[in-house]
């Protein structure tokens, strides 16, 4: 093999890597789940210049593919003042998780700033904003409000995300606060025909608020109703490198066990400002759904009526894309319910009352645990690991393992990147004996490479009693090429938990090693920061980030270590030699530049794991070449049946050569 064919080759395994980094950030996928694309949810035109909305002829400009009644009643639903309010707080002293600002817009959450993360802005610290308002094509979508209420008797929709309700006082509650927004829909007398009542109640101590939505039946005959309603919507991109947003939908799989299907933003990418795809489920057995992006989630969770373990009330879960011009783009979800027949007025069953829960917080699997309700609603698969080519199955529990070390690790030393660099030692420790038993098998492989050579020089043209041939060989050395594979192999799934854990582990976001330098393990470590350059192949360079060019270091040095070990196959095959030099050069070079963007605590990982390996693999190289010598002295190690004392082997006598 010449240096051109060994080139060549580097350059596919580069551009290999590359399409699987770009297949990992969901280009090309699907989702877990049934992809159908559906249109967005239309609205009436501009409010009247009377303050109502959702007159008959508004409502049949936005009433899409229903056929005309005979008769539609002349109703419609009258807009109030706008104003907005506030409940929870961002001070964490006062218990609150978060504060929201709510609106009569749609009685919806227009804002929720988390107290206990901040916004990574070190300019100017400020609470981290979880969920925005989103405003393309002069619609406002918004946190919980409700999309669009839906007469089908009377083939009526009102687009109440565009309507201002009254507004009530906040009250206080034991442990917390409350509001409730109403709404009513009134006929061409100005009589109420229906009631809306919306009901928000925050407790301290809690990442949940309680949502009530209840529509009473106000009139003489009897009606049917249902509505669409968002989830969380406005969640932003938290990855530095590549976007891991899902919409997703957790189900009642069975008696004792919780679904979960996704949706990453790139399957729900359209061509227009707002696309959207359905979220499919097994028998539709929804119980929550979720937008969420790195290290946070925004989960509804529809309370089930009754007995039942799931709700049934919902008809179908939808995942919003938004991407307005001015601002970065957006995800969020929705619902529609199932169509519900309300007796008359003072009649039973003339009210119908639908229960919702919202956690705005992070994806921790402590507080997952530590919350029943959570726990039972299985929050904890919103925690996906980038599992690689090993199973999630084996991949979840090591990382959540690995996590609660490290925090162990945090609560005698609270620093997380000295908990890396422990954590990382210690594996290197407990796995050394697999790696001294791989390192050493390498070797006896090196040893007997000339060996292998000849037999295939001299059995080249049998391809059969050439491999019978190597085969003996390895059984007279010692030497077995699966138990080199498999060290590695057991070795590969600790790894990969490991990785994935520091890579999407909430507890390193924001947290600082040092105070000059490694400020957010989340981040890169931007050690000086300058005007962005783009370059090709590689984007934005806006920094010196120096771990990366330390881990390449690091490897070039595990690389010159490795090299004597393989030095005699190199003396017999000149073009092992060459590619060894080539990989002397490729991995210090590569590496560095795929993870120079990558989170800190990560490449801090990747760092200190590769100097504790040159730092193991001397050891044990040094104790191979001592083992070595020996062997080549005539002297065998001490073992137990030695004695403790190493024994000289006997010269054969000269004549037995003659």
């Amino acid at each position: 093999m010449n240096i051109k064919t060994v080139f060549t080759i580097a350059i596919v395994v580069f551009i290999i890597f590359c399409g699987w980094l770009v297949i990992e950030s969901g280009v090309f996928s699907c989702g877990s789940a049934k992809c159908i694309t559906l249109q967005s949810v239309p609205t009436s035109g501009p409010a009247n210049t009377n303050g109502a909305v959702g007159t008959t002829e508004q409502t049949e400009r936005a009433r899409p593919n229903l056929e005309s009644a005979q008769s539609n009643p002349d109703y419609r639903m009258v807009s109030a003042e706008p104003q907005s309010v506030e409940i929870g707080s961002t001070d964490p002293d006062t218990g609150y998780k978060f504060l929201l600002r709510l609106t009569t817009e749609g009685a919806a959450i227009s804002d929720a700033y988390l107290s206990e993360f901040d916004a990574r802005n070190f300019d100017k610290q400020q609470p981290l904003r979880l969920v925005r308002p989103v405003e393309v094509a002069g619609i406002r979508e918004m946190t919980m409000a409700t999309r669009a209420l839906m007469l089908p008797q009377d083939d009526l929709r009102f687009p109440v995300n565009r309507l201002h309700w009254e507004l009530g006082e906040v009250e206080q509650i034991e442990n917390g606060q409350k509001i409730e927004f109403q709404a009513f829909v009134i006929d061409d007398a100005d009589e109420p025909v229906m009631k809306l009542r919306k009901i928000y109640e925050v407790a301290k101590d809690s990442y949940h608020l309680n949502c009530r939505f209840i529509i009473e039946n106000l009139g003489t005959q009897e009606k049917e109703v249902f509505y669409s309603m968002n989830g969380a919507a406005g969640i932003g991109r938290e990855a530095v490198r590549t976007d891991m947003r899902q919409a997703a939908a957790g189900y009642r799989d069975s008696p004792e066990r919780v679904g979960i299907e996704t949706l990453d933003i790139s399957d729900i990418v359209g061509p227009d400002e707002i696309n959207s795809k359905d979220i499919e489920l097994p028998a539709n057995r929804l119980l929550w759904t979720a937008a969420i992006n790195k290290y946070f989630a925004g989960i509804m969770v529809t309370t089930p009526r009754q007995d039942r373990q799931w709700a049934d009330w919902v008809n179908n879960q939808t995942a919003w894309h938004y991407k307005p011009v001015d601002m970065d783009e957006t995800l969020g979800t929705s619902i529609e319910t199932v169509p519900r027949t309300l007796a008359a007025a003072g009649e039973y069953q003339d009210i119908t009352e639908y229960e919702f829960k919202m956690y705005l917080g992070p994806k921790d699997k402590r507080v997952f645990d530590r919350v029943e309700l959570y726990e039972e609603l299985g929050f904890v698969k919103t925690i996906a690991f980038r599992a690689c080519c090993c199973p999630a199955a084996l991949i979840s529990p090591l990382a959540f393992g690995i996590l609660t070390l490290i925090g162990m690790i945090y609560g005698i030393i609270p620093n997380y990147g000295i908990a890396i660099i422990i954590l990382v030692l210690m594996i290197r420790i407990l796995l050394h004996p697999v790696t001294k038993k791989s390192q050493v098998s390498m070797s006896k492989f090196s040893k007997i490479a000339p060996m292998v050579e000849e037999i295939k020089k001299k059995y080249g043209d049998n391809k059969q009693e050439m491999n019978k041939r190597v085969m003996e060989l390895y059984k007279q050395q010692g030497a077995s090429p699966i138990m080199g594979m498999l060290p590695m192999l057991f070795q590969m799934p600790i790894w990969i938990a490991l990785y994935s854990a520091i890579y999407t582990s909430v507890e390193l976001r924001g947290a600082a090693f040092l105070p000059f330098w490694i400020t957010d393990l989340s981040s890169p470590d931007a050690l000086i920061s300058f005007p962005e350059i783009e370059l090709p192949l590689f984007g934005g360079l806006n920094s010196l980030n120096v771990l990366p060019l330390l881990m390449g270091v690091a490897m070039y040095l595990q690389q010159k270590l490795m090299r004597p070990a393989s030095a005699a196959a190199a003396t017999t095959n000149p073009q092992a030699a060459q590619q060894q030099k080539m990989m002397m050069i490729m991995m210090p070079l590569m590496m560095p530049l795929f993870l120079y963007n990558a989170p800190s605590g990560l490449n801090l990982y990747i760092m200190a794991s590769v100097f504790a390996g040159v730092v193991e693999q001397y050891y044990i190289r040094k104790h191979i070449r001592e083992k070595e010598e020996l062997e080549s002295k005539g002297k065998v190690p001490a073992t137990a049946k030695t004695g403790g004392k190493a024994k000289k082997k006997k010269p054969k006598p000269y004549y037995r050569n003659m």
